[in-house]
């Protein structure tokens, strides 16, 4: 990006500042709208697991479905975490006033948020504590390799998106 002779350095430093909550606003929406994909649609809807169903708690009795559900609740504070802190940095950043707004850096950031949501969570749950899996029964594995490829897609994806958005624009 070439910097405007007429802006002063403080204005070039706004601008860096705004860039920055922008993409910082745009991970932390990423990681909280991945999180709540995953609980509401994995966990809920299509129900192919909770929290806490591969390590020993099945979902198929009373207790261990409370157990569940009470993990899958704690997962959801996560994710509303992430989301609420996308909203505070966003705000403050619209309080400064004159925010340099890019939907293509904001996007860039929601989907290598949600990509980053994927990659650690799968990594973590699914292959390191095997707490769950995507899809437990004989092809877990690949489901859960799936889901890291998906993950590792959108955050690619987000990065390349995030690039294209620094470029300068010809005019």
């Amino acid at each position: 990006m070439r910097a405007n002779p007429t802006q002063t350095p403080l204005a070039n430093q706004n601008q860096t500042e705004d860039r920055k909550s922008v993409v910082a606003a745009g991970i932390l929406f990423g990681l909280g709208f991945s999180g709540f994909f995953d609980g509401v649609v994995l966990h809920q809807i299509l129900q192919w697991h909770h929290m806490l169903t591969s390590a020993g708690y099945a979902d198929t009795t009373v207790a261990g479905l409370k157990l569940n559900t009470l993990a899958d609740g704690l997962f959801h504070v996560v994710a509303y975490a992430f989301t609420f802190g996308g909203l505070v940095v966003l705000w403050r950043a619209l309080e400064r006033g004159n925010l340099a707004w890019s939907s293509k850096m904001f996007g860039g950031a929601l989907l290598m948020g949600a990509g980053i949501f994927d990659v650690v969570e799968g990594i973590i749950d699914h292959q390191i504590l095997g707490i769950h899996h995507v899809k437990s029964g004989p092809n877990e594995f690949a489901w859960d390799m799936g889901f890291l490829a998906l993950g590792a897609g959108l955050a690619i994806a987000g990065w390349l998106l995030l690039r294209a958005a620094q470029q300068p624009t010809s005019k």
